[in-house]
């Protein structure tokens, strides 16, 4: 705060300045504050501290900090409601008749295809479902070339028969949050397209869309080998052809960054866009009498910034920085000098202003800190480019690396090396090239071709030089997930390690970088046990540990060229529980909801033992089998079906699997139906446990009464995904549990569930409990429930 002098000599405080560094931290704590907590604050009370914070804020003193605050409060709030109310209500999903636009490139898979659907505003439809974007699902009846999906286009009009439902996401430690997605993505919900041969194309493709995608296919066609894949992510932000395998190589080269249409991508066309408006000026000295050149530099940067955007369909990151350039360009066209921390603040209040829930999104911290560290560190101009080029690597390297890990749960260790080489190769050279090839087939049908070629050339160069880095297994390092106080400590750690030499000893900052990269796990003692049945949709995948051991039991769900468990779910949470191996994986059987994944798993963990039922599925190393047993940390594993030697009989030959501790058992038992749990009747003793995973995911054909009453669990888990449509979990099985005196929880409903059994008791933990979040559609639902209950008890049996 400056101080100036005041009437007879008193000190006066100067205001804060309206849009200064100070507003826009404050500012961004507000907003954190309500967008990052569990619940939202009343629209009532976030109209409120809008009109005071604007009113704190606009008025002259040293207290704007606190308007600004109150500003970003309210603006989170409102903006938080606004997106919940753009969703699809509860109560009105179901079959739909929908007009209106695709708005994204189609996803054409071998049996489905997947894209965003902009319905129309159109006072005939209903409501709940007017100007709303939904993420569309079309199923293939057969693998033909005439399957009315593959005709759906970018930007065309159709009229579709869909089964809408409101956003809805699997929650797992460490887990993808589809619901935090679809809200930054404001995306209604998601349908699926019923009765294909009703659907009606209205007007085929136009618009950006369209142009996006008939410029895809030309690369496709014009350029040959594997780089053309690429060149559609990097021209055009196409990611459709990139294959897991990409990613995954990407990752553990710390480039994803680079791929598609990115921020840095963004900067780097309003910087070239503004170069050459500058040479125009040079070249024709005159144009100054007509307009300054400053003027025009600003000008065409925001407008070479919007357009690349527009070529990437205005995704997320590019409009933010988009955003970003225009207030830097306003503060140049002002004719005020502004300092490269000004302009960060004024980006960032003008980012936080127009969409605060953008803090939810990685790259809003990754971009803002890491230019707000390169400040820091590097205020000055160094001529020695070279130099300022490492010492910038080197800074952006260690200071993101506490974000990265706390977002992403991972780091590369070849990132810091090979961005020496991609970024400027990449930047410089291969995505200009890309860029020029569009440009000159937006003009001239043909004329991208070798500019294109030329660029995958490049690319394909690079691409397999750095192939045998991102193959190696120290590329990438996983780290488990931490506490939220972790990564505060460890940007403390890391700005103190950033502060000039002489300042300080090292160690204690690196110490303060210990709980997040080596955080704290509490693991079961002696004779007892842990267990995580995930949340994988209807499916089932557990995650079962000792004090020294670990066991896989299922991989959860696969569809043919479409959603893997195993990859997306299974293998990033047991890399978020900190488990680098597993002893021994047991897939109950060889159904596609329980093994759908082990292909993922076993890439993941090659070291793991497989069991399973004899005839279930090639490549097991040993089939499971009643008699089987072992002991690990003081509990023993004991397999109680099937029968050795018994043919392989699909659900009926699922293995069952009880852990038994000094304070109890656990039984996991697969898919088994009735007649088998009239085999294991004949040893009931042998099925007393404390918890149980419901056989069938609670299907009529399981948990007949006397097996449930053999059981007599305290805790019975259903692992079965919400909605399905086989209605699993059946009422008649949840009552007959729960009248056997056991509590019943579903993963549709709580998330993934973790229970703990040992000297304490028995213990369970539901994940959307315990990280809740405002945007949880599943806490929704139910307090919708319990209010709608309240209601009806107010109202009485007449209301």
């Amino acid at each position: 705060m400056v101080i100036a002098a005041g009437r007879d000599g008193v000190p006066a405080a100067v205001p804060l300045p309206l849009f200064g560094k100070a507003c826009a931290a404050a500012l961004l704590v507000g907003v954190c504050v309500i967008v990052l907590a569990p619940q939202l604050l009343p629209r009532g009370l976030g109209m409120v501290a809008v009109g005071v914070g604007l009113l704190v804020w606009c008025w002259p003193s040293r207290w704007r900090w606190l308007g600004a605050a109150l500003l970003g409060v309210g603006c989170a709030c409102l903006h938080g409601h606004t997106a919940l109310a753009r969703q699809l209500p509860a109560a009105a999903g179901g079959d739909h008749v929908l007009q209106g636009r695709v708005i994204s490139l189609p996803e054409h898979g071998g049996r489905s295809s997947r894209f965003l659907f902009r319905v129309d505003d159109d006072p005939a439809l209903p409501v709940e479902v007017r100007d709303r974007v939904f993420a569309m699902g079309w199923h293939a009846r057969s693998d033909s070339s005439e399957d009315p999906r593959r005709r759906v286009q970018a930007g065309a009009r159709w009229r579709l028969h869909a089964r809408l439902r409101p956003p809805r996401g699997l929650r797992n430690p460490g887990g993808f949050d589809a619901e935090r997605h679809a809200l930054l993505q404001g995306v209604a919900g998601s349908g699926q397209v019923r009765e294909p041969d009703s659907a009606r194309l209205l007007t085929p493709g136009s618009g950006v869309p369209a142009w996006r995608e008939r410029m895809a296919a030309a690369i496709a066609a014009q350029v040959t080998g594997g780089g053309a894949r690429f060149m559609q992510a990097l021209a055009l932000g196409d990611t459709r052809a990139l294959t897991q395998a990409d990613w995954d190589d990407l990752r553990a080269l710390g480039l994803t960054h680079l791929i598609a249409i990115s921020g840095f991508h963004v900067g780097l066309v309003a910087g070239f866009a503004a170069w050459l408006a500058g040479c125009a000026w040079r070249v024709w000295p005159p144009l100054g009498r007509y307009w300054p050149r400053p003027l025009g530099m600003a000008v065409a940067a925001v407008s070479g910034a919007a357009l690349y955007a527009a070529v990437a369909g205005f995704a997320l990151p590019t409009v933010r920085t988009v955003l970003m350039i225009a207030v830097l360009a306003a503060a140049r066209c002002s004719r005020r000098r502004v300092t490269v921390g000004q302009a960060l603040a004024l980006a960032a209040l003008a980012v936080l202003l127009v969409d605060p829930l953008a803090v939810l999104a990685p790259g809003f911290w990754l971009s803002f800190a890491g230019v707000l560290w390169l400040v820091w560190c590097l205020p000055g101009r160094d001529p020695r480019w070279l130099r300022t080029f490492l010492a910038a690597q080197g800074v952006a390297t260690l200071a993101l690396l506490p974000l990265t890990v706390a977002l992403f749960g991972q780091a590369s260790r070849a990132g810091p090396l090979v961005n020496l080489l991609a970024i400027p190769w990449w930047s410089l050279v291969v995505v200009p090239l890309a860029l020029l090839g569009t440009a000159l087939e937006a003009l001239v049908e043909g004329a991208g071709r070798w500019p294109w070629q030329l660029a995958a050339w490049c690319f394909e160069g690079s691409w397999w030089l750095l192939g045998y880095a991102a193959r190696s297994p120290l590329a990438l390092w996983w780290l488990p997930q931490a506490r939220d106080a972790a990564l505060l400590a460890a940007v403390l750690g890391v700005a103190w390690l950033l502060l000039p030499r002489g300042s300080g000893g090292r160690l204690p900052a690196a110490l303060l970088c210990l709980p997040l990269l080596w955080p704290a796990q509490s693991r079961p003692g002696d004779g007892e046990v842990e267990l995580l049945v995930m949340d994988v949709g209807q499916g089932m995948s557990i995650w079962v540990r000792t004090r020294t051991h670990r066991l896989l039991y299922d991989t959860g769900p696969a569809a043919t060229g479409g959603f893997d468990a195993g990859e997306r779910i299974v293998v990033p949470t047991l890399r978020a529980l900190g488990e680098g191996r597993l002893d021994r994986l047991v897939l109950s059987h060889g159904d596609r909801d329980h093994a759908g994944g082990v292909a993922a798993v076993k890439r993941g963990f090659p070291r793991a033992p497989l069991l399973a039922p004899q005839g279930a599925l090639p490549g097991i190393d040993a089939p499971c089998h009643a008699g089987q047993s072992w002991r690990w940390d003081g509990v023993n594993f004991q397999f109680l079906h099937p029968r050795p030697g018994t043919p392989y009989q699909g659900n009926e030959s699922s293995c069952v699997l009880r852990i038994v501790t000094a304070q109890g058992a656990i039984l996991l038992a697969g898919d088994i139906g009735a007649r088998s749990e009239t085999e294991l009747l004949q040893a009931a003793s042998t099925l007393r446990a404390e918890l149980v995973v419901v056989p069938h995911h609670g299907s009529d054909g399981s948990s007949s009464a006397p097996w449930v009453a053999a059981v007599a669990p305290r805790l019975a888990i259903v692992s079965a995904g919400h909605g399905n449509r086989f209605r699993h979990p059946r009422p008649a099985v949840v009552a007959r549990w729960q009248g056997a005196g056991a509590e019943v929880l579903n993963t549709a409903d709580s998330g993934a569930l973790r229970a703990w059994l040992g000297r304490e008791g028995l213990h369970v933990r539901e994940q959307r409990v315990f990280q809740p979040r405002w945007w949880d559609a599943a806490e929704r639902a139910r307090s919708a429930a319990i209010l709608s209950a309240v209601k009806q008890a107010a109202d009485g049996p007449e209301g």
